[in-house]
């Protein structure tokens, strides 16, 4: 791996782990396509450090005013009404099936999942269920009208994205859209629940980071992708927000469709 590589690879992590269009999936088949090497554990351990500052910089006020709720909720044993208080609960029973997930089948879904076509086949199928769903289901529930089960449904959503190619992201932003949560409250819940899981995989990874005992990659490639990742997150986070303010999520799903079909095609031809 040379700099360019990992500034690359650190714009990708972070435009696609906010984006709906899955960041492992990107990951793998960049340097698939490229003909690059596997940069290794520490280079993505650095690249989820990038997002995960990107996404507590970003909502960094929210999550200040959800923290001081929830442990004001813990002190009192009291949650009541007040909305950041239910908000703080809402993420932390929403991130519970994706973390057990996570501890029990990553290296399962890591090891068995990683085929090009495969991923394709994920990218293209949460891609028309976006679509569908998207366009068939009403936007009318802000965040304020979020509930209990809500954030399960979405939490439990968030747990398949281990699978590569079907997108933290997307799988959450498209139960949200299920569940008739407007598109911009679908994205902000996905957002926010991002964080303690993207945390969780970050210190798994530093934890087999030690268990490994070296980093193999140069500070400088690992800073530049650490760079880039947060930018990145920063920039594709502010842009979602926004773009879905006014438009649907068609753009994500068919750019997914798209993908997935070059993807087959690409291994047809080349025999990879």
């Amino acid at each position: 791996m040379n700099i360019f590589q990992a500034i690359v690879l650190g714009l990708v992590q972070g435009l696609t782990e906010f984006l709906p269009i899955s960041s492992s999936a990107h990951l793998v088949l960049f340097p698939w396509l490229l003909g690059w090497k596997d940069p290794g554990l520490a280079f993505d351990v650095f690249l989820h450090i990038g997002t995960l500052v990107a996404v507590l910089i970003y909502f960094f006020s929210d999550w200040i005013r959800v923290l001081r709720a929830g442990l004001a909720s813990i002190i009192e044993r009291r949650v009541g009404w007040d909305r950041d208080r239910m908000l703080f609960w809402y993420l932390f029973f929403g991130t519970i099936p994706a973390g057990l997930a996570g501890f029990l089948f990553h290296d399962y879904f890591e090891g068995t999942f990683r085929s090009p076509l495969l991923i394709a086949v994920a990218l293209g199928f949460v891609g028309f269920l976006l679509y569908w769903i998207d366009g068939k289901y009403p936007a009318l529930r802000p965040l304020e009208d979020l509930s209990m089960r809500d954030a399960l449904w979405i939490g439990f959503a968030q747990a398949t994205a281990l699978i590569p190619g079907v997108s933290r992201s997307g799988a959450t932003m498209t139960m949200g859209r299920l569940l008739g949560l407007t598109r911009e409250a679908a994205a902000r819940f996905s957002f926010m629940l991002s964080l303690p899981i993207i945390t969780a995989a970050a210190a798994f990874e530093v934890k087999g980071l030690l268990d490994q005992g070296s980093v193999g990659v140069p500070v400088s490639f690992l800073v530049a992708g650490l760079t880039s990742s947060f930018i990145s997150g920063v920039v594709s986070i502010f842009f979602l927000i926004n773009y879905l303010k006014t438009a649907d999520f068609s753009l994500f799903a068919w750019y997914r469709i798209a993908l997935a079909s070059f993807v087959v095609l690409w291994s047809v031809f080349t025999g990879h």
